[in-house]
């Protein structure tokens, strides 16, 4: 190991306070305090790396110097692939740098000496949304976002392909937030702040994953950045700042689980930055040695206020490397170089430090049929690794499609910069497999390749990035890492230059607590049931008051414990149980459920099939909450007296701030509301509704059965009445949508019990059952449709991973996701999928595509139908079916010549088809199979367009 202190690397004595190396080694930026603004300085690589180049006046080391920056640069970050540098600071904004076509030197602005701009680097984009200091920027793995985090107590994710478009703003921390890293297979993103927590964000949904707190509740002062970083395979997230029993440490937390038994420990002071070295690494072979498989490891830089640097290697107990007293103050950022051998430091005190590692020292990187070996038995079956042997040529017949070809290929260098192996002269014929080109699932599956080469002119390739090493038996190695392996060695002597040790915690704390409820239906009874009803008749015993359903059944008890065993579930995932009035009734069983008495807690089915749900108790005042943006409630108040005795109940509804009020004659049972309707459900079984003011829309309605249920969506109201009917009434136009329709097709026959209701933003119902399956009533054909069902095999065998594209990694939102969960099943399969035959996972994904696809139309949802669409149609062109795609285009096509007496409707669900098919062309396009395909409908579009 070399470690060398360019002196000539600084900002005139000011702070340094990032640094970034460019991903093709040959540069590197700095960003920090300049005189009187921001300073980001790019510098020559070469004249660190080697002595001869420093002392040649020839060979430049400044590049180019940015002062743009109005106030202190807190972090420089290059993008993956190399076109672009993201910059934010104390000026709450954050800069993107792009490399100007203008050549020649330049002075740089307020110098007077020869200090000269070699390149030209412009200012492409300004990024303003924070109202504090940016922290950190963070590239996604495919460059597909960038992501920024402040004092201002958010993250911020930025489409970087339609800058300066933000996709979410993520809200939840307490604190300043001082640190981001991507989890490299970009599932996701997590983030570390002073409120002592460190949260991992899901890049489906951007919501909140788990929220880390047990390792920073002892963190007293704090640190002006917390750099956290993500392991290159992405089993382990490692955190800057934790304690353990009093003392600093670098917190280990395990992606599975997110466990936080292990920490780097040792440091004397509070740990500032981590960094992990990008490539993967195996025991580097002697000569003469067996060649005994080794397990893959890590590499990991850590940086203290202490001054001292440590790199640890996961394979030993110990650092591999101590430097103590490196800089005169705090260490605050670390860069590795892409193949993995040279490391970049800097610091407070205004300078860097380059550490020149050997392979000796590291070990041998990862080969790529290794790395793919990992690869496959962790996510499954990888398309990267087929021989070109094994692929056909295809010719291009049309010069429509080349011109297509080429037009595509120039999108795509515009968006992601100069390609480094781009050919200029003739336009490349693609080779294909499974209907995909071979160029295609090369940047799908190895975006963040990079080739470089070495002085010796030996090619290095960057890793993929890998989930996790627990590969069980199909891996090189069946230890997960040596990480995990250290929890065997209970006994680990200090280091004494650091007093450094990889230890496990003394107890071991996880960082969330998971909640795991399985429902499962009960169907084997129904021939029992069945000489039930032929040997005995029950009656149905109805008290005179309408709010006091009883149900007597032998099977009531059972019953009643399964129910109260969903209730405790729903309690449990956000519900709050101190005050039971108080609650949300957007997605769920409205809140008087809970409050019913244990009586009425059923779902019974009697000899003459007559359902019961639970109706709502009498309480002598509530309160609902309808939404929270905009803050709107409800608060009732049954029995006030008035005059001669008489009491009346009264209803207040508070929407930010403006209230109205209203009484009735009558108890009020149940009420929920919307931003337009209020809905009241009252004892003697009527049901009243209020305009969003407070005036009543017409007289109340007489119910057949007590109310159980009540939801409202717009100007749509659900009710479900205690003997299982369902009725929806679209108030503002007054028409009924669902008029008393039965739950017995979907409740009878089994002991079940409906978990969430949900109304659609057009009116259609959809009811969960406890046994995981969601039922939608269809009004156009007045059918009950199966829409989701959470032991659905198709779900989980399903591998539709490469149809995605970096923005469908943002699962839409709507009521497909909401009854199925968000939680993806990307990796849940893992072994399945790669044992299964290839044939039997196409029929898999086929069918849950198209089930997928069914279940949005049925519900109306538009966005939802869009995005499984636009997958489906990808999955057709990937693996080559083209008479389903082809009825695809069909239909979105329709006839092209078309008669006034056509019924063919030119609009699904508020999409024009044609607009849809118009979107679906390039897809097809990508696939030179379906290049007559592509043609026929490009042409059939250009002639409509021309009439």
């Amino acid at each position: 190991m070399k470690l060398l202190k360019p002196a000539w690397v600084n900002h005139n004595g000011k702070p340094i306070f990032s640094v970034d190396i460019h991903p093709d080694g040959t540069k590197f930026a700095t960003g920090g305090q300049g005189q009187d603004s921001g300073k980001v300085v790019i510098w020559n690589m070469p004249p660190v790396v080697k002595e001869e180049d420093e002392k040649n006046e020839s060979v430049p080391k400044m590049l180019c110097q940015m002062d743009n920056h109005l106030a202190c640069v807190n972090c420089v970050r290059w993008s993956n692939n190399g076109a672009y540098l993201a910059s934010g600071g104390d000026d709450k904004l954050i800069m993107v740098w792009k490399k100007s076509g203008y050549i020649g030197p330049s002075t740089v602005f307020g110098s007077s000496s020869k200090l000269a701009n070699v390149e030209q680097w412009r200012c492409l984009i300004i990024l303003r949304n924070h109202s504090g200091d940016v922290m950190d920027v963070a590239w996604s793995p495919h460059d597909a976002w960038l992501a920024s985090c402040s004092v201002d107590n958010t993250v911020v994710i930025w489409n970087a392909l339609k800058f300066p478009e933000i996709i979410a703003t993520l809200r939840g921390h307490s604190g300043l937030v001082k640190g981001l890293t991507w989890d490299p297979v970009g599932k996701y993103i997590a983030s570390q702040a002073d409120d002592h927590s460190l949260k991992v964000w899901r890049t489906m949904d951007w919501q909140l994953e788990t929220s880390i707190t047990k390792p920073f509740d002892e963190c007293g002062g704090t640190t002006h950045v917390l750099r956290l970083s993500w392991s290159p395979d992405g089993h382990y997230l490692v955190s800057a700042h934790a304690m353990n029993n009093s003392g600093p440490t670098a917190q280990i937390i395990e992606r599975d689980g997110w466990k936080t038994n292990m920490d780097f420990v040792g440091h004397r002071k509070a740990v500032t930055v981590v960094k992990f070295n990008p490539k993967i690494f195996k025991r580097k072979q002697k000569n003469g040695s067996s060649n005994k498989t080794s397990c893959p490891y890590c590499c990991c830089a850590v940086g203290s206020k202490d001054r001292s640097l440590s790199v640890w290697l996961t394979c030993l107990k110990r650092p591999l490397v101590v430097i103590h007293d490196l800089f005169d103050k705090s260490i605050m950022d670390i860069s590795w170089t892409l193949n993995g051998l040279g490391i970049l430091v800097c610091s407070m005190d205004g300078s860097v430090a380059y550490l020149d590692f050997s392979q000796d020292e590291l070990g041998d990187p990862l080969s790529e049929e290794e790395k793919n070996n990992i690869h496959q038995s962790t996510y499954g079956k990888s398309l990267a690794i087929t021989t070109g042997s094994q692929i056909p040529n295809t010719i291009i017949e049309n010069p429509e499609m080349l011109k297509f070809q080429q037009k595509q290929q120039i999108l795509q260098d515009g968006e992601h910069g100069a390609a480094a192996h781009r050919e200029t002269q003739a336009p490349k014929v693609a080779s294909m497999v499974n209907g995909e080109s071979l160029e295609d699932i090369r940047k799908n599956l190895l975006k963040k390749q990079v080739e470089t080469r070495t002085a010796d002119g030996r090619r290095r390739i960057t890793p993929l990035c890998i989930a996790q090493l627990d590969t069980g038996g199909n891996a090189p190695c069946t230890t997960p890492t040596a990480l995990a392996g250290v929890s065997t060695q209970p006994k680990l002597e200090p280091m004494k230059a650091l007093d450094s040790r990889f230890t496990e915690r003394s107890k071991a704390t996880s960082g969330i607590t998971g909640i795991s409820h399985t429902n499962q239906a009960a169907a084997e009874k129904l021939k029992d049931q069945n000489a039930t009803k032929e040997s005995k008749q029950r009656d149905l015993l109805e008290s005179s008051s309408d709010s006091e359903e009883k149900i007597v059944t032998k099977s009531l008890s059972k019953r009643k414990v399964e129910t109260d065993a969903d209730l405790g579930e729903k309690r449990k995932k956000g519900r709050p149980r101190k005050d039971a009035r108080l609650m949300s009734v957007s997605l769920a069983v409205q809140s008087q459920v809970a409050t019913t008495s244990e009586k009425e807690l059923t779902c019974v089915t009697t000899p003459a099939l007559t359902l019961r749900l639970p109706t709502p108790a009498s309480l002598k005042s509530f309160t609902v909450q309808i939404s929270s943006d905009p803050s709107m409630y409800i608060e009732v108040e049954n029995d006030v007296r008035v005059v001669a005795g008489s009491k009346i109940s009264r209803l207040k509804c508070n929407r930010e701030g403006k209230e109205w009020e209203t009484v009735m004659a009558n108890r009020i049972l149940a009420v929920a509301g919307s931003n337009e309707v209020v809905c009241v459900a009252c004892e003697k079984r009527m049901l009243s509704m209020f305009s969003s003011s407070g005036r009543r829309v017409f007289p109340p309605i007489i119910m057949s059965s007590p109310i159980s249920t009540l939801q409202c969506t717009g100007y749509y109201v659900m009710a479900l009445t205690a003997a299982a009917a369902l009725s929806v009434w679209d108030v503002q136009n007054q028409v009924v949508v669902v008029k008393d329709e039965s739950l017995q097709p979907i409740l009878s026959g089994n002991d079940m019990t409906v978990t969430q209701t949900l109304l659609t933003q057009r009116g259609i119902p959809v009811l969960s059952l406890s046994n995981g399956k969601a039922y939608c009533f269809n009004p156009a054909l007045s059918t009950w449709n199966l829409v989701s069902d959470k032991q659905d095999s198709l779900a989980q065998c399903a591998d539709y991973r490469n149809c995605l594209t970096s923005q469908d990694a943002i699962l839409c939102s709507g009521p497909l996701a909401i009854v199925q969960g968000r939680a993806s099943n990307a990796g849940r399969q893992a072994a399945r999928l790669f044992t299964m035959p290839h044939q039997v996972q196409q029929e898999t994904t086929m069918a849950y595509l198209e089930n997928q696809i069914a279940a949005a139309l049925i519900l109306q949802s538009s966005q939802e139908y869009r995005y499984w669409l636009f997958i489906y149609a990808r999955f057709l062109v990937n693996e080559g079916f083209e008479q389903k795609l082809r009825e695809v285009c069909q239909d979105l096509l329709g006839p092209v010549h078309r008669s006034s007496g056509s019924q063919w409707e030119s609009r699904i669900l508020g999409y024009r088809k044609r607009e849809l098919l118009k979107e679906l062309l390039p897809l097809i396009g990508q696939n030179l199979r379906f290049q007559r395909l592509f043609t026929e409908y490009q042409e059939q579009l250009d002639s409509l367009r021309d009439k």
